[in-house]
């Protein structure tokens, strides 16, 4: 990530080159060696063996024995073993690192595609957009290679603005594809997703994604000061992000330390809890008031109590923005609006778990019949 920031991939790739033809070298002209061994080694084993049967007829018949020849030639061919052992009781060099000797696959891999350009001049958004937040997805397909299978299979429905959208699927569905393709992490591979009568395939990245808030399984802070993670680009004012963080219920927190905004987060920000970091993200959503909001998993790995204090502000300060929920836990996605279960369920919840044959339906009695197990031991 480092070199492709710095926009060196080609000096890199060059020296690689370069390092990986000086590690072949050696292994090229040892095996170049043995094949040169094994070839007069052959012709000799051949001359020997030539030569002796050729004695046998010449020679007068009681000359030697059978044995004796035998034994002869033996002793001959052990002697070439012995002082050769360099191919006889090696492992074959050129096996132990074939992808060496394949310069022309590896720059094939090397070369990977790149994203969309940030900025797309010609396609820039409204500075208002999305205004509404109404997302239609029209019979989305998304692979993540050319050569690939297709993972979701035409995919259509709409989010309507301000709606609380959940999205639930057995482990493997794919769920977390589909807000991938949202934020163009992966291309479609047929059909489009329109927000507010724009495709977002036409905008640049930054354009598109600098849009949404958003708050991931996996909550990432950065080596820096409080106030750093929570306005990177230092879009806010200090009074703004204490505000962000009362709402958090972290203001308590921050303020008990001496350095306040100006306290220092280490790498990954393992000196915060694992629902610390989850409501970091949540204050970094606030600031940006997007109105558009993803929650991809956002309640994994976090104790109740936190649980509760990010569904409660999202409730409140996410109250007229679409807020779209990838989540496991059936409760977490009870009081959506609309619930897309991947594959091809999307409507009410009531409605889903009410209708026949329903995977919605199916996830619901999985959960409590889970749940009531657990409680019962």
């Amino acid at each position: 990530m480092t070199i492709r920031a710095f926009g060196e991939e080609e000096r890199f790739f060059v020296k690689n080159l370069d390092l990986i033809d000086i590690n072949a070298s050696p292994f090229f002209h040892c095996f170049a060696a043995n094949e040169w061994l094994i070839e007069r080694l052959g012709v000799l084993t051949a001359v020997v063996l030539s030569s002796s049967a050729l004695c046998m007829v010449l020679l007068p018949p009681g000359t030697f024995s059978s044995g004796g020849w035998i034994c002869w030639n033996g002793i001959v061919l052990w002697s070439l073993i012995k002082h050769v052992p360099c191919f006889f009781h090696s492992k074959p060099v050129y096996s132990s690192k074939p992808h060496y000797l394949c310069r022309k696959a590896q720059q094939k891999d090397m070369h990977i595609p790149s994203e969309a350009p940030e900025v797309i001049e010609a396609n820039c958004p409204p500075t208002n957009w999305p205004i509404v937040g109404k997302v239609e997805i029209q019979d989305l397909k998304i692979r993540y290679r050319p050569d690939a299978p297709i993972v979701l299979r035409g995919i259509t429905c709409t989010f309507e603005g301000g709606h609380k959208i959940g999205i639930v699927g057995r482990t493997g569905s794919e769920k977390s594809t589909l807000i991938g393709a949202l934020f163009r992490l992966v291309e479609p591979a047929g059909g489009k997703i329109v927000i507010d009568e724009i495709d977002i395939s036409t905008l640049g990245l930054h354009d598109l994604r600098s849009r949404f808030g958003i708050i991931p399984q996996d909550p990432t802070l950065f080596n820096g000061t409080l106030r750093y993670n929570l306005d990177p680009l230092g879009q806010h004012t200090d009074q703004e992000i204490w505000e962000v963080l009362g709402k958090c219920q972290l203001g308590e927190v921050v303020q008990e330390k001496e350095a306040g905004l100006d306290l220092m987060v280490v790498q990954d920000g393992s000196n915060w809890s694992m629902g610390q970091r989850k409501l970091f993200c949540l204050g970094r959503a606030l600031l940006r008031r997007s109105k558009i909001l993803v929650l991809d998993e956002a309640t994994a790995s976090i104790d109740n109590a936190t649980n509760l204090i990010l569904q409660r502000t999202i409730r409140i300060e996410f109250a007229d923005c679409i807020v779209i929920t990838v989540a496991h836990r059936i409760p977490t996605v009870m009081d959506s609006t609309m619930v897309l279960a991947i594959g091809d369920e999307y409507d009410e919840p009531l409605k889903l778990t009410k209708r026949e044959n329903s995977l919605f339906g199916q996830l619901v009695k999985e959960y409590w019949s889970h749940y009531q197990s657990a409680e019962s031991h």
